[in-house]
Order: C-alpha cells, then sequence, then structure tokens
C-alpha cells in the first residue's frame, strides 16, 4: 500500500484566486505545490461575465479568462493543477506530522502543508428561471456586480445585514431599488434597518418573496408574490440580487479544524493558520466579511508565505536534533 501514497510538499485544495496566488507563492518558493481544483475549477469566478474591480485590468476581465490566465502563471512557476476532488481528509496534530488526504474516494497523498482554498457557496432560491439568467441579471454580489446598473432599477432578495448593506450600496449607485423581505420582519442589524428605512430610493417589500424571474437572455423584470395575500405583481428590472447567505464548503473538515458555528474555518489572528499545524486555510472559506477576489488572493498569499515558513521551522528544528 506505501507505494500508492504520493508523498507531497505543499498540497492546495480549491483553484479560486485563493487557491492560484497561493500556488504561485508556493511554486515560487519552490514547495512544488500540487492543486486540486474540485468540481467548479476556477470558483465562483467562473460564473461572472465580468470583473472590473480586480487591480491590473484597466479594461476588465470576465470571470472564466481571469481563472485561465491565474492557472498558467501558477503552472509557469511549476504548479501541478489536477482535476479532481479531495473527499476526506486525516490531518495530524504533531508539528511536522504528516497530513492524509484521499482525492476522488481512491487516490491516497500525504502531504506536508496542506492550504485550504475550497471557497463557499452563495445560496440562491432555486427557481428554474434565476438559474437560467445568472450571469445575465442575476447575481450574488451586489459590491462585484452592482456597477454595471448604474442609474437603472434592480430588486434585491433578503432581509439580513448583508442584504440591508447591499442594497443601500446599490441605492447610491441605482435608480430604484425593490427590496424583497419573505417576513414582516428584517434580521439585520437595527442600525441597517433604519438605514434602509430612510433611503429614499429603496422600495422595502415585506412579506414578498419572487415567483419567476423574467426574461430571456438576460433580466428584463421580476414577478412578485405577497406570500400572506398571494397577490403577483410584475415590475420592470434589469438586475436581481440575491443576498440569502452563502455556504462555505467546509464540510469534509468537520471534527478535523476549528469553525465558527456558521462553518467558515477559523485562522489565528492575522495569520491563516488553523488548529492543525501545517494546515493553512485562505479566500471565501475563511472570510465571510469581505468575499472578493482581491482578498482572496491576498489570503493565498499569506497562507503561501505561512505555509513555506513552517516548512523552515521544521527543518531547522530537525537539523538542530541531528
Amino acid at each position: 500500500m506505501a507505494d500508492t501514497i504520493e508523498k507531497i510538499k505543499c498540497l492546495i485544495i480549491g483553484s479560486g484566486p485563493a487557491g492560484y496566488t497561493a500556488a504561485i507563492y508556493a511554486s515560487r518558493a519552490d514547495l512544488k505545490p500540487v492543486m486540486y481544483t474540485g468540481m467548479e475549477p476556477g470558483g465562483q469566478l467562473t460564473t461572472t461575465t465580468e470583473v472590473d474591480n480586480f487591480p491590473g485590468y484597466p479594461d476588465g476581465v470576465d470571470g472564466p479568462t481571469m481563472m485561465v490566465q491565474l492557472q498558467k502563471q501558477a503552472e509557469r512557476f511549476g504548479t501541478e493543477v489536477r482535476i479532481g476532488m479531495v473527499t476526506a481528509v486525516d490531518f495530524s496534530n504533531e508539528e511536522g506530522g504528516v497530513h492524509r488526504v484521499t482525492v476522488d474516494n481512491k487516490k491516497q497523498i500525504e502531504a506536508e502543508t496542506v492550504i485550504i482554498s475550497t471557497g463557499a457557496t452563495a445560496k440562491y432560491l432555486g427557481l428554474p428561471s434565476e438559474q437560467k439568467l445568472r450571469g445575465g441579471g442575476v447575481s450574488a454580489c451586489a459590491v462585484c456586480d452592482g456597477f454595471f446598473y448604474k442609474g437603472q432599477d434592480v430588486a434585491i432578495v433578503g432581509g439580513g445585514d448583508t442584504a440591508a448593506e447591499e442594497a443601500t450600496y446599490l441605492a447610491n449607485i441605482c435608480n430604484k431599488v425593490t427590496m424583497l423581505v419573505r417576513k414582516d420582519y428584517m434580521k439585520a442589524s437595527k442600525a441597517m434597518q433604519h438605514r434602509v428605512e430612510n433611503t429614499e430610493n429603496i422600495d422595502l417589500r415585506y412579506n414578498t418573496e419572487v415567483d419567476e424571474v423574467l426574461g430571456e437572455q438576460v433580466v428584463e423584470g421580476l414577478r412578485m408574490v405577497n406570500n400572506q395575500t398571494n397577490e403577483k405583481e410584475d415590475i420592470k428590472i434589469t438586475g436581481m440580487f440575491i443576498a440569502i447567505g452563502h455556504k462555505p464548503n467546509t464540510e469534509i473538515f468537520k471534527d478535523q479544524l476549528d469553525m465558527d458555528p456558521t462553518g467558515y474555518i477559523i485562522t489565528k489572528g492575522k495569520s491563516t493558520k488553523t488548529n492543525r499545524p501545517g494546515v493553512f486555510a485562505s479566500g471565501d472559506v475563511q472570510d465571510k466579511e469581505y468575499r472578493q477576489a482581491v482578498t482572496a488572493a491576498g489570503t493565498g498569499c499569506m497562507a503561501a508565505l505561512d505555509a513555506e515558513r513552517y516548512l523552515q521551522t521544521i527543518e531547522t528544528e530537525k537539523a538542530v536534533e541531528a
């Protein structure tokens, strides 16, 4: 069995901006990283049409193109990018210990360091019309895509702090924002509720849900339904933003790593270190506050540097013992 186990110095799980940035730094540090892309190579940005807020792209770039470019840059320095899904992990508790990882339920890997960049998945409503128009006016990130709807009428779905914050953000650049809250109250903090209520161009609708997103190729309107009266109403909009939360992709790390109540991996201080020595987390899997490509890339850089320093410390300790 030992002959079938692959030994790796640095394993990167996930392939979004965090994973690829970690790969660039790790490969330049001669850690010979191996990356497994997961089921969605490139992460959430592969579903984004235009990225206008990532530094270095004065004319913008579409998400899939950006991910291809990041992959090529990582590979140029020696990263081995593999299509595959990590299905089980057994992380060591010991400094300098070996971390055992299973890929696609069969391949066995032993890694000296592991960088987790599996991201988070935005929650959607699940309507066929919504799914059809994702990337055509339906978005889960107002900060990312709101700029494209400057001066237009849009809608946002959700009643928490994120929805309230994004609604007020959109109100600053859009003509009108219709905010749909499923219950008869908002879950957002009182301060955020007051901000929404005091913003003139936000039309706040309680007990209201999306019945259907209207449009063939792009969003042209929205059919709303009052869940108390069943009364339906059509409005004209060009963009719809879903702000009902994200789910971190951390299921396989449960009982191994410290997480907050919603499943985000907890890292130590300003580092990317987890509670297991040699295991690091970067990107949206540990960041529920910002969730931007540029911040994910920044923590990917940090994770690679943390991994490099960890390995140097282990090697120094071994040399002293010898």
